[in-house]
Order: structure tokens, then C-alpha cells, then sequence
């Protein structure tokens, strides 16, 4: 698909992190966007585009209707991004329930092209070892899928995968371990990237993450629009490094210390149930350690992207470009506290 100067777009989930970088990529292309924002949704990240900000709720049908319609095409990026939530009926009405608003919606109105945004959450890690990673055929054990992100996200996968079947023309992408300017909430990836700078990481666990910045991801949203095959997932990731790796990566471009403890697999798990047991149940607030963060980080989540560079044209930059971007945009926006922001020298500007 080619899209052309003035065309409509339609970006759910606009005003958030990916949503975000994939709306400035297609206003620097010219193209008419339609920003489907949540009702009191921060729009921060907007205000400096030229977009049609629509409020709407994915789980209203004639909400996403009135959004997509008149568009060419569709990037469904929404999805409810986190470890914990009181409600855990939340991940299943937003994730599952309004991508099947989305895609009857896109159906109904002849929507020329959609890509939805999935996640790397739903592949099979079973099988990776140092030399091993993962990529789009690793099916995963469901029995491995933990928790109500991970298990809402792999339903809304295949509704997309049956919406294909009956002839919507779509495609998939899976995003990794994205970091970049825009993070505002932040989202899980953004608050590894965070903590450290303000010296919440005191260790590290044994585990492997792909890192990519956002706006590379943003890209191959595109590119999975206009060369992607209908039916087919991309991961768009970046580089495999190991946390210990990661942490030393934010120290040398930061020069602020990296952690040296190395905390040991069953510890994690222990504290995070305890996390969730006494804050989450009892207290009813977000753990401080999510159970299901806890377990992600006892598995080696290394990722091959090899199809999105060859059949795509995705090429990602340098993990270290994408880690120092978010260290500094989370500066920028003052999310640093003082005493560590004193304590930074980067590494660029040395």
C-alpha cells in the first residue's frame, strides 16, 4: 500500500508512547491522521502535530466507528500496557474487546489496510539459550503466557489472525523492548530506564531484553503497512542485551554507577509475591513489584528480527543511541531527582 499526501489515517491509542512516535511519522509524510485518544487521556505528546484528535473509548462501538471511518487505513496501537490492575476484566474489555470493535469497524467500512500492534509477549521463550532467540514461529506453552497483559494480548492476536482469515487485509507487528522520548506514564519498559537514574535498581537478575528506540518501532509500523504481506508478523526489535549489560550501558552513557549486585532468581519471585500479596490485594495500589515483571525477568527474552530487516527494511539503531535518548528525555521532563541529575555527565558531551 502507498499512502499519499492528504490520505486518512486512523492511530488509536495516539496520545501514548508508540502511538505517539507512529503519529509524528506520518505527519512528517503529510498525511491526514486521526488521533483516537482515550477520554482524559494525556495529550501532551500532541500538541505540537497537526492531527484530528478524536475523544473515544475502544470498548464504544460507535466510538471507533465514527473514528474509523473515512480512513484508508488503520495502526491499532492501543492496548492497556501494564503488569497489575485491581481490575483484571480491564486487559480483556480494552485489549480483546476493543480490537474486535476496531476490526468490524475496518471491515465495515473498507478500510484499505490495518496493522496492529501485538506484542513479543505472545511468542514462546521455552527454547532460547544464549545462542537461540526467539522470532515469529516460537509458539509459546499458554501455560507460560502470565498474566492479564500477556494473556489478553495473545486472545486479541488471534481475533486479528481470524478478522484476516475472513478477508480483512492486515498485518502484525511485535514490539520489543522500545525506549525513547514520550514515555509519560512511563510504561514498564521506560520505568527500568527511569529507576535507574534514580537509583531505584540496586541489582540485577539473570535475563536477556531486546532493546530498540521508539521511532525506529514507529518506522516499521510503516513499513509493515506498505511492504508488510497480509497475515504476516514482524518483530521490531533492536539489540539483545543482558540486564547486567543494559544497566552498564545507561552507567557509561550517564556516568552514573551501575549496579554490581546480582540478585539471585528465587529472591525476585519471593519479593514480588510479597509485593502483590500485601500492596496489591491488600493495599489495593500498584506493586511495587509486579509478580508478573518478576517472573519476565527470570526468562531470556532475546528476539530475532531478521524478517522485518529483509522483508521490511527495518533497521534499528544502536541500543546505546535508543538508552541514552530515554535517559534524557526522562532529564529533560524532570523525573530525575536532584541529587542523581548532579551526579550525571554524559557521555556525548564529554
Amino acid at each position: 500500500m502507498n499512502l499519499g499526501s492528504g490520505d486518512r489515517v486512523l492511530v488509536t491509542g495516539a496520545s501514548g508512547f508508540i502511538g505517539s512516535a507512529v503519529t509524528r511519522q506520518l505527519v512528517a509524510r503529510d498525511l491526514e491522521v486521526i488521533a483516537l485518544v482515550e477520554p482524559g487521556a494525556d495529550t501532551r505528546n500532541l500538541a505540537e502535530l497537526d492531527v484530528e484528535q478524536v475523544v473515544g473509548d475502544l470498548r464504544n462501538a460507535d466510538d471507533v466507528r465514527t473514528a474509523v471511518s473515512g480512513c484508508r487505513a488503520v495502526f491499532h496501537v492501543a492496548a492497556l500496557y501494564r503488569f497489575w490492575a485491581s481490575d483484571p476484566s480491564a486487559f480483556y474489555d480494552i485489549n480483546v474487546g476493543g480490537t474486535k470493535n476496531i476490526l468490524g469497524a475496518a471491515s465495515d467500512c473498507g478500510v484499505e489496510r490495518l496493522v496492529y500492534t501485538s506484542t513479543v509477549g505472545t511468542l514462546g521463550l521455552e527454547h532460547v539459550s544464549g545462542a537461540q532467540s526467539a522470532d515469529e514461529r516460537s509458539f509459546p506453552d499458554v501455560r507460560h503466557l502470565y498474566g492479564s497483559y500477556k494473556r489478553s494480548k495473545y486472545v486479541a492476536e488471534h481475533e486479528v489472525l481470524r478478522a484476516i482469515a475472513e478477508g480483512l487485509p492486515a498485518s502484525l507487528v511485535l514490539p520489543t523492548f522500545p525506549v525513547g522520548p514520550g514515555d509519560r506514564a512511563p510504561t514498564p519498559t521506560g520505568k527500568l530506564v527511569l529507576d535507574f537514574l534514580n537509583g531505584r535498581i540496586p541489582g540485577f537478575v539473570n535475563t536477556v531484553l531486546n532493546v530498540a528506540h521508539v521511532d525506529d518501532v514507529a518506522a516499521g509500523h510503516v513499513l509493515a503497512l506498505e511492504k508488510g504481506r497480509i497475515g504476516r508478523s514482524y518483530i521490531l526489535g533492536g539489540e539483545n542485551l543482558s540486564l547486567q549489560a543494559l544497566l552498564n550501558e545507561l552507567a557509561a552513557v550517564t556516568g552514573l554507577p551501575e549496579p554490581k549486585i546480582r540478585v539471585p532468581r528465587s529472591l525476585s519471585l519471593a519479593v514480588a509475591a510479597l509485593s502483590e500479596a500485601v500492596e496489591g490485594k491488600v493495599l489495593r495500589r500498584h506493586p511495587s513489584v509486579p509478580l508478573e515483571a518478576a517472573r519476565m525477568s527470570t526468562s531470556q527474552m532475546a528476539f530475532d528480527d531478521t524478517r522485518a530487516r529483509e522483508e521490511l527494511g527495518y533497521a534499528p539503531r544502536p541500543a546505546s543511541e535508543a538508552l541514552e535518548d530515554s535517559a534524557r528525555w526522562f532529564v529533560e521532563t524532570g523525573q530525575v531527582g536532584d541529587r542523581r541529575l548532579s551526579r550525571i555527565r554524559w557521555s556525548s558531551d564529554r
